[in-house]
């Protein structure tokens, strides 16, 4: 067996084999983690049976083994992490073949994000005559920063990229959509928002997510989401919008005694 580091663009087969296995989306916060991890591609002999991803030397982000070679998946799950003494498993609950060799160690599981998507449903939105949502202009940007502080990293580079939306009432900013294309789902993008504290509780976090949903259904992209687990007001904010969640993403920590010795029992 040949474990060896390559590009994403090397294994493109096994990555789009991985994506459409998955029995449901997962959001730009795990993709962020993966696409900027290290690859390694598995080989028997000459023939690629898999591969998996390693964000900052100790976070696994993806494992993936093909159906030919399943029976192997125990044995080199347990070698990718005494390989790397891997830390932490980024484990979203779509991909059964990594739940299911996470379970199988006496790892701690905590429970770190829901993935949500587009339930189908439309939700109406009423908007008064002096409100206005709408793609943000470089004008915007003053009031933006000033509304919502360090949300985002770089407002500048979102309006470039054309994924930063103004929601106004007058001369107001209510709050602000955010949009971010897939680099790995094709024909999805995450939404999320910020609502001004002074506007908060009063249904404009929700009225932002939907109407980022009906930007993204009229341009054919389907929305997805996150939140953090335990943040359970903007689960709430997300279900009214009209998205549903079924997969969780899981932080799940190993535990290196019982990696040693469970890897040097299966060999």
């Amino acid at each position: 067996m040949i474990i060896k580091p390559c590009t994403r663009d090397e294994i493109k087969p096994l990555v789009a084999e991985y994506l459409k296995g998955l029995s449901s989306p997962f959001d730009s916060f795990l993709e962020d983690h993966i696409v900027t991890s290290v690859f390694y591609r598995i080989q028997d002999g000459q023939e690629d049976i898999g591969y998996y991803a390693l964000h900052n030397g100790e976070l696994l982000t993806q494992f993936y083994i093909r159906k030919s070679s399943l029976k192997k998946a125990q044995t080199l799950f347990l070698e990718a992490l005494e390989r790397h003494s891997v830390k932490n498993l980024f484990v979203p609950t779509c991909d059964e073949l990594f739940v299911s060799l996470a379970i199988d160690q006496d790892f701690k599981i905590n429970k770190q994000a829901y993935f949500f998507q587009d339930s189908g449903v439309e939700i109406p939105v009423s908007m008064e005559s002096d409100e206005v949502f709408r793609p943000a202009v470089p004008q915007d940007l003053p009031l933006v920063q000033q509304v919502c502080g360090d949300f985002l990293n770089n407002y500048e580079q979102w309006l470039h990229d054309g994924g930063l939306f103004v929601y106004c009432k007058g001369k107001n900013l209510l709050g602000i959509g955010v949009m971010e294309r897939s680099k790995l789902l094709d024909g999805l993008a995450s939404i999320g928002m910020f609502t001004n504290e002074a506007y908060r509780k009063q249904g404009y976090g929700t009225a932002l997510i939907v109407q980022m949903r009906n930007w993204c259904k009229t341009r054919g992209i389907t929305a997805i989401c996150g939140c953090w687990y335990y943040n359970e007001a903007s689960k709430r904010t997300l279900e009214r919008a009209g998205m549903v969640t079924m997969t969780r993403l899981l932080n799940i920590e190993v535990s290196l005694k019982a990696e040693n010795e469970a890897y040097k029992t299966e060999k």
